[in-house]
């Protein structure tokens, strides 16, 4: 069920239709929360489909929040050098950049490519 409203909440975000994807985000979050639990690796896809329309319609503090949690969730769970990290990271760091935090950006970005490069070993 999740899933589904992920997918659907997507092709609504992708067509620009924000005011309906935003409560299928939430609704599937909250699903992934409760089956999987808060802290599980697997509700980080619904916080960053969450926190990438919040990007996209401007609302960067909610969106940074979000992302925090997620890369929070994804350390903990699958370690400081898992590709999902990475790219967390990099989701983060462009949010960053929107806003003018470029040295944050930078660092994360950084962090994220000496992730990448362990992976390419």
């Amino acid at each position: 069920m999740a899933t589904g409203l992920n997918n659907l909440a997507e092709l609504f975000r992708e067509q620009g239709r924000y005011a309906e994807a935003e409560p299928l985000y939430e609704r599937a979050l909250a699903i992934a929360e409760r089956v999987l639990g808060a802290d599980h690796s697997g509700v980080t896809t619904g916080l960053a489909n969450l926190a990438l329309l919040y990007r996209t319609q401007g609302r960067y503090a909610e969106a940074e929040q979000l992302f925090k949690r997620a890369i929070v969730i994804q350390e903990r769970a699958l370690g400081p050098d898992h590709p999902a990290l990475a790219k967390m990271l990099g989701n983060y760091a462009t949010l960053l950049r929107s806003i003018d935090r470029t040295d944050e950006a930078i660092e994360l970005e950084a962090r994220a490519a000496v992730i990448r490069a362990r992976q390419a070993e």
